[in-house]
């Protein structure tokens, strides 16, 4: 009995040292709060808020653009298709070959063709006997001028005979109109093509030309040679540039647009006919504030930002509705609400209430970033 009553006090004890070790602990951390508080508000800033990163409202250029979807063409493009409906016998080429103009493709069962030619030889030879046999005959005076005459011209007759024959050979080899890269085919020897039967598909890509739609309202400020930007879902943000090479002589009265077509240089053929470009017109430079598109808050057609104020309390975010103008190289064109030097809340936007207590931090990459920026732009 008296060693249960023991083990009681002694866990008592225990319990009541616990709490006292616990309201000390708390006693102690409210105390070092207050003192790292009132130490921030005598620092400039000092500590108190979040911590954000700045940036500084700089000039940077921007171009007025005219943004239309376009589509990718070759220079020249064609189906390899056969003249008539024939086996072929013979396939000189392989899927994704670069070709020369006048390369051999393929080749087509000709028998008809090659015995029309041995008739034609046959013809031939027996025209030049009768013609040396006449004009010898002629030239003794035992026959006439004229029999000699008759059988120059049957002669002549035959050899335009074969001539005809062996272009009749020579349609059944189909062959490469221009240079250029050779697309993918099914055919192999045997296989009867004809007319709407496509061998296979022939495209010069060394230059693509892109043709798309322009409002016909820009029509004075475009002609050929305009410098143009295009991109391609497939290549994320590269550009590739070129220039207008033509404008159609006529606009479209549905849609109030003429078609225009460019000429981009494609090394490496990395553009392919067909494909969807997001092609840029550029009208003109002007120098405008900007921000990056992470200052930038939107919601519905308004745009915020917060800008970073001083005050003796140190430094709080203030929402600001600015007026935004042309997204461009990720900086957002700002034409009111704010001047050259303010600094904003560079991100993190979700995370910042009007008037709250914010850190600046960065200030001194803040400025140079945003006008090394304006100056890669130039």
């Amino acid at each position: 009995m008296i060693r249960r009553h023991f083990f009681l006090v002694a866990a008592a004890v225990l319990v009541g040292l616990m709490a006292v070790a616990a309201v000390m602990r708390i006693a102690f951390a409210e105390d070092e709060g207050g003192q790292g508080g009132s130490g921030g508000r005598g620092g400039p800033g000092g500590g108190r808020g979040q911590a954000v990163a700045v940036a500084v409202v700089g000039q940077r250029e921007f171009s007025d653009q005219i943004r239309v979807l376009g589509v990718a063409r070759g220079l020249r493009s064609v189906n390899i298709t056969a003249p008539a409906s024939e086996l072929i016998t013979r396939v000189m080429f392989r899927d994704g070959q670069y070709v020369r103009a006048g390369q051999p493709l393929v080749e087509l069962q000709a028998r008809e063709e090659d015995a029309a030619i041995i008739e034609a030889r046959a013809r031939v030879a027996q025209a030049e006997r009768d013609y040396e046999r006449t004009k010898t005959l002629a030239d003794r005076g035992i026959a006439p001028r004229v029999l000699a005459e008759q059988a120059l011209a049957d002669l002549e007759v035959a050899r335009a005979s074969l001539q005809a024959a062996q272009a009749r050979l020579g349609d059944r080899v189909i062959r490469a109109p221009f240079g250029g890269v050779l697309g993918l085919t099914t055919v192999t020897p045997g296989t009867l093509v004809g007319p709407n039967t496509v061998i296979t598909t022939l495209d010069d890509v060394s230059t693509v030309r892109v043709d798309f739609p322009i409002p016909e309202r820009f029509l004075g400020s475009l002609q050929p040679g305009t410098p143009i930007t295009a991109s391609t879902d497939a290549y994320g943000a590269q550009t590739f540039s070129g220039r207008i090479a033509l404008l159609d002589t006529r606009v479209d009265e549905s849609t109030r647009a003429v078609i225009a077509r460019a000429e981009i240089p494609n090394p490496g053929g990395r553009i392919r006919p067909g494909m969807a470009m997001n092609v840029s017109v550029a009208r003109g430079l002007r120098t405008s504030l900007a921000v990056p598109e992470a200052a930038v808050q939107y919601e519905g057609d308004a745009a915020y930002v917060f800008r970073i104020v001083g005050g003796e309390r140190g430094s709080t975010a203030q929402r600001v509705q600015v007026e935004a103008g042309a997204v461009e190289g990720g900086f957002v064109e700002i034409l009111s609400g704010l001047d050259a030097g303010d600094r904003l809340v560079g991100s993190g936007l979700n995370r910042i209430q009007p008037g709250a207590p914010v850190n600046p931090v960065g200030q001194g990459g803040g400025r140079p970033a945003a006008a090394s920026a304006a100056k890669a732009s130039r």
